[in-house]
C-alpha cells in the first residue's frame, strides 16, 4: 500500500458516507431501467423521490422505510418540497405545471389529502418550490419566471378551515427562467438567469440586489447569523455571480462585499470517504477554477453549499474561505437537512453523505468496524486526530485497537503510518486540566459528548503505583519498571505479618500490573521478555506473602512461644528464594532473547531463499528450506508442550513450584499445601490471556487422563500469538507459514506436523484468504483441512458483536447486521455463514447469494448439505436478469466437471419419481413429460450450456436415467440424434412437442416417413393407458380422442399444412398407412387445398402482371 500524503491543517471537515441506499432503490425498483427517480427532498423525518411514473415515494429515515406512495396523473414529478416545521405537509410539482400540496395525517392515522392544486403554471416547466417559514403556504417559481403563491388549508388551523380554498395569488413574473427561491421573515428572494430580487411579501415591494446583470444558472439564498454575538442580527443575502464570485448582501439587498473563490479553488478536492472505494487524496495544486454555482444552499453550522455535475462545494463565506471541495460524479440534484445531504445520480443512485470533522469521521468508522478507511482517515488528516480535543470522541485505546486489526501482512505501510500517528497524540489532560484537578489518580473517567465526565472510582482496590500503572498508558516502560522496584524494595523492608495481611486484603490481584491481556497495546519483544521477570518476580513476592502468613498464622496457633523466632526464619528463607528465582528468570530472559534473534536471522534466511528462483522451482530445496526454518519456529513459537524450556511463553512450567514444596513446605500439612497450589494457580491464570487458559486446561485434562490419539483429540486452535511480534518479522512470518501450508496440502506430504495440526498450531500466522482457497482446492481430498480452517475462524470471530444478534435467531436482522460490516472478508463472512446456517438451515443458504462474489458455491458446498445447496444455485441464478443467466452459470462452473455434479443433483432433488416417469423396461411414460421438476429453470439452463460432444452425451444419458424429457430431447436435437427424438415424442404422446418453437419438427420426407412409421408403432402401446390412466394430465373430457395426442390423423393433418394435402395422403400410401379421416380432418384438407389454389393463381396473376410490366420498359 502506497504511503498516505496529508491533507494541510486548513482542512478539518469531511463528506462521508456511511449508509448504502442501493437496497432501498431495489426495493422501490428504481434500478428496473423503466422507473427513475426525478428528485428528492429532505427533512428531519422524510426523504422524499419524486419518479418519471408520477408517484412520490416518501421514506422514513430511521431504518429507511416506505411509508406512504402519493400517485399522480399529471404526469412524472419535476419538483418535491417538504414544510420545513410541518412535517404532515409536503408540496410536489408535476411535469405539466400541477402544483399539489399534500397532508399526510400521519399522526391522526388518515388517508393523505390533497389540501390545495395550483394549474396557474400549467404549461410551463415547475423550477422551483420553497415553503414559507412559519405558515402554510408554498411559493413557486416557473421556467417562464411567474411566481405565484400557493395556501394550502387544514383542519388544524380550526373548524372549517380545511374546507376553505384559497385563490393562487400571482407575486411578480421575472424577466427570465426563475433559478432559486428562498424566503425568511417576511422576505422572498428570487433568483432568475439575470438578476436577484428581493420582495416583501407584507409590503408588497420589490428590490433588486446589485446593479450588475448575469446571464445564466446562478443561486441566492439566506444565510441565518445565530451564533455568539450575531444573534438576533438579520440574516445576509448571498448571490452566486460569474467567475467563482458571490455577493454578500444585507436584509434590505445592498450589496456589502463580493467574496472571489477561484484562487482558493486551486488547492485539490478532498476524497470522499465512502465504503464503495478507498479515498486517495493527489496533493498537487490545481488550475483556478472559474465556476457558475447554479444554487447555493445554506448548509450544515455557518456554511453554504453549491455543486456542479462533477463536484461538490462547501464555502465559510464569513471567514472567506472554502472549507473544503469534493470530486462526485454525475450528479444531477442534492438536497440539504442540516449536516447531512441526499445526492441524487444521473443514473438514478442516490448518494447519503455527512459533513462532519475529521475525528468524528474516524469515531464514525471505528463504531462500523471499518477498520482500513478509519485508518486511512487517522492518517491522512494527522493534524486533527493528534491534538486533545480529539481525545474526547477517539481516545488513544481505541486507536491502538485500531491498529491491531489491520492486517500486518497486507497493510504493513497503513500499520507504521497509524503507529507514527499514535505517538504524536495529544493527551487529554493538555486541554482540560482544570477541570479534572479533582479528580483522583484512583479514578478513570470516561468524557462524554455532552460534556459530562463520567468518573468510575477504584479507591481501596488497588495500591497508588498499580493504579497508575493500569490506567496512565503512556507512561513509558521503563517508569513503569521503577515503580514496580520501589513497591518491592517497600515491601521487603515492611516484615510485620499483620501488615502482609492487610496489603493482601487491600490489593487481592497484585499480578494485574503487568499482565492485563490489553490486546490493542502490544509491546516491543524487549520489553515483553522484562514483563515476564517482572510477572516470575511478583508471582514469587505474592506466594512468599501468602505462605509466611499462613505458616506464621498456624505457628501461632498451635506454639505462641516461638511467634518471634518463626517470623525471622521464614523471612530470610523467603528473601534467598526470591534472589535464587530472580537469577534464573534473568538467565531465561537472555535465552528468550537470543531465541528471538535466532528466529528472525532463520526467517529472514528463509525468505531470501524462496526469493531465489532455482529454490522456488525446485520442490526439494524449497521443501528443504522450509523444514530448516520450521524447526526453529517450533522451538520458539510452538506450543508449550513440545518446548522443553519455553521463555516465550509467560505460564511458568511448574518447577518454581515443585522447588518451593520441596525446600520450604515439606513440614507442613497437606491442607497448606493445597492452598499454596490454589494461590498458585490464581497468579498463573491472573497472568494468562483468555484463549492460553483455555488451552493449557485442555492440555492438562488431556494430559491427566493419558490420551495420545491426535485423530481423537485434535489440538486446539491457537489464534492468538503467545508473544507480540514485531510487523516487519510477522509479515514474514506470514509468508513462510502460508507457503508451507500450500506446500504441505498441495503436495500431501506426511512429515510432522501434518498440514492440518502445522494449521491449528500457527493460524495466527497465515493469510486467511490464501488458506481459504487452499481449503476449497483440497476440499474433496482433505475436508479436515477446512473443518480445521472453520473452527479457527468460529474462534477469531467470537467476539464481534454480529455474533450477538445470529445467537438471538433473527434471521433477517442477523444478514442485515453482515451487510453493514464493511469491507467484506471472505474468512470473516464464512465463519458467521457457518452460525446462521446451524440456526436456520435451508433459509438461511438461500439468503447466501447476495453475498456473492465474496462467498462463492465452492464456500457454500463446504457449509451447507447438497439438497440446501442447490436452493443456494438456484436462488443465486435467478437473481440475475433473464438474458445473463446462461452466461452467468457458465461463469460459476470452475471446473467444467461441476456440469455433471451439479446436473444429477438437481435431478436428484424435488424431482418426480422415476416409476411415474420411466416405464420398467425403461421407455417413457406416457406425458410423464407433463411433470413438474422442482429446479426445472436451473435444469434448463444446465442442460443449455456450451459444452463438447462427451459431455453432452453424459448429459443426455442422465436426463434419459432419470426421466427429464424436455432436457432430453434438447440435447437430442443438438446432438442430431433425431430418431431418438422422434421416438420420445412418440412415447409421450404430445404433439405440441413437434410444433412448439423449440420442438423437433421434420425436416424432410425421410424424417415425416420415419415420425409416421414409428407412430404406428406405438399408438397400439399407449391406447391401454389412456383409457385408465392419464399418468397426471388434466384433460377436459378424458376420452381417448383428446386434443393434443399423436396419431396417424393428426401427423396428416400437420404434413398437409406443410407439403400439400394431396402429397401429405401420397407419402402416407408409400408408408402403407391406412388413416381414416374424421369430418373434421377432411373439412381442413378441403380447406388447405382451396387456399393453394388461390395462393397458386394468386402467384400466377402476380407473375404475370410483373412479366407485362418488364416487357413494356423494354419496349
Amino acid at each position: 500500500m502506497p504511503l498516505i500524503p496529508l491533507v494541510p491543517e486548513n482542512h478539518s471537515h469531511v463528506l462521508a458516507e456511511f449508509d448504502c441506499l442501493d437496497p432501498l432503490l431495489s426495493a422501490l425498483r428504481f434500478d428496473s431501467g423503466r422507473l427513475k427517480c426525478t428528485c428528492l427532498a429532505v427533512s428531519r423525518k422524510w426523504l422524499a423521490l419524486g419518479t418519471s411514473a408520477g408517484g412520490l415515494h416518501l421514506i422514513q429515515k430511521e431504518g429507511w422505510k416506505q411509508r406512504l406512495i402519493l400517485t399522480h396523473k399529471e404526469g412524472s414529478i419535476t419538483q418535491v418540497a417538504c414544510c420545513p416545521h410541518d412535517e404532515d405537509f409536503i408540496a410536489v410539482a408535476t411535469s405539466q405545471g400541477l402544483v399539489v400540496v399534500w397532508e399526510l395525517q400521519l399522526e391522526r392515522r388518515g388517508r393523505p389529502e390533497r389540501v390545495s392544486v395550483s394549474s396557474e403554471h400549467r404549461g410551463h416547466s415547475v423550477t422551483c418550490l420553497c415553503w414559507d417559514t412559519s405558515a402554510l403556504r408554498v411559493f413557486v417559481g416557473d421556467s417562464a419566471g411567474k411566481v405565484s403563491c400557493l395556501r394550502a388549508g387544514s383542519s388544524k388551523l380550526g373548524k372549517g378551515s380545511a374546507f376553505v380554498i384559497f385563490p393562487v395569488q400571482t407575486i411578480t413574473t421575472v424577466d427570465s427562467r426563475v433559478v432559486q427561491l428562498g424566503y425568511h421573515d417576511g422576505r422572498l428572494l428570487v433568483s432568475s438567469l439575470s438578476r436577484c430580487y428581493l420582495c416583501d411579501t407584507e409590503k408588497e415591494k420589490f428590490w433588486r440586489v446589485g446593479n450588475k446583470e448575469r446571464d445564466g444558472e446562478y443561486g441566492a439564498c439566506f444565510f441565518s447569523q445565530s451564533r455568539g454575538l450575531l444573534v438576533g442580527q438579520p440574516p445576509l443575502l448571498y448571490c452566486a455571480r460569474p467567475g467563482s464570485r458571490m455577493w454578500e448582501a444585507n436584509f434590505n439587498g445592498e450589496v456589502l462585499s463580493t467574496h472571489q473563490f477561484k484562487q482558493l479553488l486551486a488547492c485539490p478536492p478532498l476524497p470522499l470517504i465512502t465504503y464503495r472505494n478507498e479515498p486517495n487524496y493527489n496533493p498537487t495544486q490545481r488550475a483556478p477554477q472559474s465556476l457558475g454555482f447554479p444554487k447555493l444552499l445554506y448548509f450544515g453550522d455557518q456554511n453554504l453549499l453549491t455543486w456542479t455535475d462533477s463536484a461538490i462545494y462547501v464555502f465559510t463565506p464569513q471567514n472567506g474561505q472554502v472549507l473544503l471541495w469534493t470530486e462526485v460524479k454525475d450528479l444531477a440534484d442534492v438536497a440539504v437537512h442540516r449536516s447531512e445531504l441526499f445526492c441524487l445520480h444521473g443514473s438514478g443512485r442516490l448518494s447519503h453523505l455527512s459533513l462532519l470533522s475529521a475525528e468524528r469521521c474516524v469515531e464514525r468508522l471505528l463504531r462500523r468496524e471499518s477498520w482500513t478507511l478509519a485508518a486511512t482517515v487517522c492518517c491522512m488528516f494527522q493534524h486533527a486526530i493528534t491534538t486533545s480535543r480529539a481525545r474526547k470522541s477517539i481516545p488513544i485505546d481505541r486507536l491502538e485497537s485500531l491498529k491491531s486489526q489491520l492486517s500486518p501482512s497486507t497493510q504493513t505501510e497503513l500499520i507504521n503510518q497509524l503507529e507514527e500517528v499514535i505517538l504524536k497524540l495529544e493527551p487529554l489532560d493538555s486541554a482540560s486540566s482544570s477541570r479534572r484537578s479533582s479528580i483522583s489518580s484512583h479514578e478513570s473517567f470516561n468524557v462524554l459528548d455532552c460534556g459530562i465526565y463520567r468518573v468510575i472510582s477504584r479507591r481501596g482496590s488497588q495500591s497508588d503505583e498499580e493504579t497508575s500503572s493500569l490506567m496512565n498508558q503512556s507512561v513509558s516502560e521503563e517508569e513503569r519498571l521503577k515503580e514496580f522496584s520501589f513497591v518491592q524494595e517497600e515491601d521487603q523492608v515492611d516484615h510485620d505479618p499483620q501488615s502482609g495481611e492487610r496489603t493482601e486484603a487491600d490489593r487481592p490481584d497484585h499480578s494485574l500490573q503487568f499482565h492485563l491481556p490489553l490486546s490493542f497495546r502490544p509491546k516491543p519483544p524487549r520489553i515483553a521478555l522484562q514483563a515476564v521477570k517482572d510477572s516470575v518476580s511478583s508471582f514469587v513476592k505474592k506466594t512468599t506473602e501468602k505462605i509466611n502468613t499462613l505458616q506464621m498464622n498456624s505457628e501461632l496457633r498451635h506454639r505462641p512461644e516461638f511467634k518471634e523466632s518463626a517470623q525471622p526464619d521464614t523471612l530470610a528463607a523467603a528473601a534467598s528464594y526470591s534472589e535464587e528465582m530472580e537469577n534464573e528468570v534473568y538467565n531465561e530472559i537472555s535465552n528468550a532473547e537470543a531465541d528471538m534473534d535466532e528466529l528472525r536471522s532463520a526467517t529472514e534466511q528463509a525468505v531470501s531463499q524462496v526469493q531465489d528462483p532455482l529454490v522456488v522451482l525446485d520442490p526439494v530445496c524449497l521443501r528443504e528450506a522450509l523444514l530448516e526454518w520450521l524447526s526453529v519456529l517450533e522451538r520458539v513459537l510452538g506450543p508449550a508442550d513440545l518446548l522443553s524450556a519455553s521463555v516465550t511463553d509467560p505460564n511458568l512450567d511448574g518447577s518454581a513450584e515443585e522447588k518451593w514444596e520441596k525446600d520450604y513446605l515439606s513440614s507442613h500439612t497437606e491442607h497448606q499445601t493445597e492452598s499454596t497450589e490454589s494461590v498458585a494457580v490464581e497468579e498463573k491464570e491472573a497472568e494468562l490471556g483468555e484463549k492460553e487458559v483455555l488451552c493449557e486446561k485442555r492440555q492438562t485434562s488431556e494430559t491427566a487422563e493419558n490420551v495420545s490419539s491426535p485423530e481423537n483429540h485434535p489440538e486446539p486452535v491457537r489464534v492468538a500469538s503467545p508473544i507480540p511480534l514485531p510487523p516487519d518479522l510477522e509479515a514474514n512470518l506470514t509468508e513462510l507459514a502460508t507457503l508451507h501450508t500450500e506446500l504441505s496440502c498441495f503436495r500431501n506430504q506426511q512429515e510432522e506436523p501434518g498440514c492440518s495440526t502445522f494449521l491449528r498450531r500457527y493460524f495466527f500466522l497465515l493469510d486467511q484468504e490464501r488458506v481459504r482457497r487452499m481449503c476449497l482446492l483440497c476440499y474433496q481430498q482433505q475436508p479436515e483441512m477446512m473443518n480445521s480452517f472453520v473452527e479457527a475462524m468460529l474462534a477469531l470471530t467470537q467476539s464481534s458483536k454480529v455474533v450477538e444478534i445470529i445467537q438471538r435467531g433473527d434471521l433477517l436482522k442477523s444478514l442485515r447486521s453482515l451487510r453493514e460490516l464493511q469491507p467484506w472478508r471472505a474468512p470473516h463472512l464464512l465463519a458467521h455463514f457457518h452460525r446462521l446456517y446451524e440456526k436456520h438451515g435451508e433459509a438461511a443458504v438461500r439468503s447466501f447469494s447476495q453475498f456473492y462474489p465474496i462467498i462463492t458455491p465452492a464456500d457454500v458446498v463446504t457449509v451447507a448439505q447438497r439438497s440446501h445447496f442447490l436452493a443456494y444455485l438456484d436462488n443465486l441464478v435467478q437473481s440475475r436478469a433473464e438474458e445473463q443467466r446462461l452466461a452467468f452459470l457458465q461463469s460459476l462452473l470452475d471446473p467444467e466437471s461441476l456440469r455433471q455434479d451439479w446436473l444429477e443433483l438437481a435431478l436428484t432433488h424435488d424431482a418426480p419419481q422415476r416409476t411415474d416417469a420411466l416405464t420398467s423396461d425403461g421407455r417413457p411414460r406416457w406425458h410423464s413429460h407433463c411433470f413438474t421438476w422442482g429446479y426445472g429453470r436451473l435444469l434448463s439452463l444446465l442442460v443449455r450450456l456450451p459444452a463438447d460432444l462427451s459431455s453432452k452425451e453424459k448429459m443426455s444419458e442422465m436426463c434419459r436415467s432419470h426421466g427429464y424429457w424436455m432436457g432430453y430431447l434438447y440435447l437430442c436435437k443438438e446432438l442430431q440424434c433425431r430418431s431418438e427424438a422422434f421416438s420420445t415424442i412418440c412415447q409421450l404422446n404430445d404433439i405440441s412437442l413437434l410444433e412448439d418453437p423449440e420442438g423437433v419438427e421434420p425436416q424432410n420426407l425421410d424424417e415425416w416417413k420415419l415420425l409416421i412409421q414409428l407412430c404406428q408403432q406405438y399408438c397400439g402401446s399407449t391406447d391401454s393407458p389412456l383409457a385408465t390412466d392419464v399418468n397426471g394430465s388434466c384433460w377436459s373430457n378424458g376420452s381417448t380422442d383428446c386434443e393434443g395426442r399423436i396419431s396417424p390423423e393428426s401427423l396428416t393433418l400437420m404434413l398437409a399444412r406443410t407439403v400439400g394435402p394431396d402429397r401429405a395422403l401420397a407419402l402416407l400410401d408409400e408408408c402403407g398407412v391406412q388413416v381414416v379421416l374424421s369430418a373434421h380432418s377432411k373439412l381442413v384438407c378441403d380447406l388447405l387445398r382451396v387456399a393453394e389454389k388461390r395462393q397458386r393463381a394468386m402467384i400466377q396473376t402476380m407473375l404475370e402482371r410483373c412479366d407485362r410490366f418488364l416487357w413494356s420498359q423494354h419496349a
